[in-house]
């Protein structure tokens, strides 16, 4: 796969707006991040179509290099993980926390893995 290229499974949240939706949604904290995530069919788009992702880091995890280093890590666990834990007609929006610079790879992904058995059980709940 050509570097920066997204996995055919997965779409992108490109705009502003996008980011905001997602927002009101449901959300789960973790060690490396927090994942947001809300289903398109709430904000009315009712085609699901696959997942959409969009990636975040504030200036609290540190300089341009580390806030993109915990951003590519966080890409690439998304890619090993959401085929199998991602729901087509959600967006999500994953927010780097620090230790997404600190934790082990393996870790990564297994807070990934809590945080989408999270946001759906509160997903559910509300519905």
């Amino acid at each position: 796969m050509p570097a920066g290229a997204y996995h055919s499974f997965l779409g992108r949240l490109k705009t502003r707006a996008d980011y905001l939706r997602v927002r009101g949604g449901a959300s789960w904290r973790t060690g490396s991040l927090v994942l947001q995530a809300r289903a398109r069919t709430e904000t009315g788009d009712a085609n699901g179509g696959p997942p959409r992702f969009g990636f975040t880091a504030t200036r609290r995890i540190g300089t341009a290099v580390a806030r993109n280093r915990a951003r590519r890590r966080l890409k690439e666990s998304i890619r090993r993980v959401a085929e199998s834990h991602a729901r087509p007609g959600y967006d999500y929006v994953v927010i780097a926390r620090q230790g997404a610079l600190t934790r082990s790879f393996a870790n990564m992904q297994k807070d990934l893995q809590d945080a989408f058995c999270g946001v759906h059980k509160k997903q559910e709940a509300r519905n």
